[in-house]
């Protein structure tokens, strides 16, 4: 029986994201989902321009704007509408070259994924397919999968596989991994709207800090909005599906639009938790998206933290496959991304906590804080900033351990020389970031071992960004993040090849 290299379990944006990449990097793929085709109800609506960049990787940069709108910022209020505090992000394209946030539909994100996908001829999406066993032997994984439209039981085996199951993982079941609380959950009424009528509303985010019901509005696309409602005690979303009791709730901005002019596409009652996997790999197989983790939605970084992970592992999975990495690389994979998810999880329970707890007490406080928050040195650009923490230490992050600097950070996607960003002339490779010019010999060394070397010249973006951070250097990962940084360039061939091995060829 042939060997598939990778297997992924699961085709929704984290899974086709993985896929994309691997066969970028011309890794042969097989992707497995349950359903035949996209699961036609919204979920995610918010990604930051980080993941934005990583679609932009995928090359969907275009087709993702055509389906996007603009993420304006943040807006409390209460429960007369009255403002509270307002925070406004910059729309305009930002150091990774995209929106600083970005709302979209879920289904016609993954209908473009699924599309892009079609371009590699090393990548193969199987629907209706369920894998109902997965066992790891000495010579790989054996996955047991059933046809769900014949009944048909087949057996596949694959040299990895990557879990990107859902909340309900059997990828996570078969390896033995158990999900930690780390002590959030609520339950939300989420609505889905859609209607031509302009509601005039601002167009960033509303967040109801109500004692009696917290609630958040966004609008998602041009005929299409979004509202949560935390449910009370005995509630359920049943409750909510007839107009006559869902109208009360929303049409503090729906105003005098009559409801029949409204269509609900889905209301659907979501357990909001804050849970993450003990372990997200055992020997071959990885866990990644909902698998490994379920974030609260009150920074928007549900599904993005799935395209991470995905971003992270490809590469290093692609480099051992070929040779050019060793396989003890997949071991930074848990250490630099749980770590990362664990942060972005408490920043959501931190925030969904000032939103929506402590009762009339917790009310009264944010009437009389939220106004003058604003006065706060930094906290404006604090809550519009959408670069996340750096990643942890690792074989890959050789971040000093006295101070901050660059590395375990993403590299901006700055504009260079000749129009280009970043990324698309890195495309994938290890690259060489600097603002000294080297000797002849010593470009030519790093040319030749596959790196790209990037100038970084007085007034452009990246001096800047490189002089910010005290560093005259830095070597960047093929997903964007620093390696490491410095001054002495002649060190920098000698720490790639202690910690890749050898550098992939371009």
């Amino acid at each position: 029986m042939s060997v598939v290299p990778v297997v992924i379990v699961g085709a929704g944006p984290t899974g086709l994201t993985a896929a994309t990449l691997l066969a970028q990097h011309g890794v042969e793929c097989l992707v497995l989902d349950r359903w035949e085709s996209v699961y036609p109800l919204p979920r995610a609506v918010a990604l930051d321009d980080e993941v934005n960049r990583i679609l932009g990787r995928l090359g969907l940069r275009d087709e993702f704007a055509a389906i996007a709108r603009p993420h304006r910022g943040l807006r409390l209020i209460d429960r007369r509408m009255r403002v509270l505090a307002e925070f406004q992000r910059d729309v305009a394209p930002g150091r990774h070259g995209y929106p600083q946030g970005s709302m979209f539909d879920q289904p016609e994100l993954e209908e473009i994924l699924r599309r892009n996908l079609t371009k590699y001829r090393s990548a193969a999406l199987r629907g209706s397919t369920e894998v109902t066993a997965l066992t790891q032997d000495a010579d790989g994984v054996r996955l047991d999968i059933t046809n769900t439209s014949t009944g048909e039981h087949q057996v596949v085996r694959a040299a990895y596989v990557l879990g990107c199951d859902g909340a309900n993982s059997l990828t996570r079941a078969a390896i033995g991994a158990r999900m930690l609380d780390l002590g959030f959950t609520q339950r939300w009424l989420v609505v889905d709207v859609v209607t031509e009528a302009e509601l005039g509303q601002w167009e960033g985010v509303h967040q109801l800090s109500d004692p009696a019901r917290a609630g958040t509005y966004m609008r998602v696309r041009e005929t299409r909005y979004r509202w949560e409602f935390r449910l009370a005690a005995g509630e359920t979303a049943d409750d909510f599906r007839d107009m006559t009791r869902l109208h009360p709730l929303i049409s503090p901005w729906t105003g005098n639009t009559p409801a029949r002019e409204l269509k609900v596409v889905r209301a659907a009652e979501y357990t909001f938790r804050a849970q993450v996997a003990d372990r997200w790999r055992d020997r071959r197989v990885f866990l990644l998206g909902d698998a490994a983790h379920l974030t609260p939605p009150f920074i928007g970084q549900g599904m993005g933290a799935g395209l991470r992970d995905a971003m992270n592992l490809a590469w290093k999975l692609a480099g051992v496959l070929d040779g050019s990495l060793p396989e003890t690389v997949l071991g930074t994979y848990q250490i630099e991304r749980k770590h990362h998810t664990r942060a972005m999880i408490r920043l959501a329970k931190v925030i969904g906590t000032a939103m929506t707890a402590g009762g009339r007490v917790g009310d009264l406080v944010r009437r009389a804080v939220a106004p003058r928050l604003h006065l706060v040195p930094g906290l404006t650009a604090l809550a519009t900033d959408s670069e996340t923490p750096a990643l942890r230490r690792s074989a890959l992050v050789l971040r000093p351990r006295l101070r901050c600097t660059l590395v375990g950070r993403l590299c901006p996607n700055a504009i260079l020389d000749d129009e280009r960003r970043l990324d698309d002339v890195t495309a994938g490779r290890f690259a060489i970031v600097t603002r000294t010019e080297p000797p002849a010999a010593l470009r030519a060394d790093i040319e030749r071992r596959g790196v790209v070397f990037v100038s970084a010249r007085p007034g452009s973006a990246l001096h800047r960004w490189l002089s910010d951070g005290r560093a005259h250097a830095a070597i960047v990962r093929p997903d964007g993040t620093v390696l490491s940084a410095g001054s002495d360039l002649s060190a920098f061939p000698t720490v790639l090849a202690g910690v890749t091995g050898t550098c992939p060829a371009p």
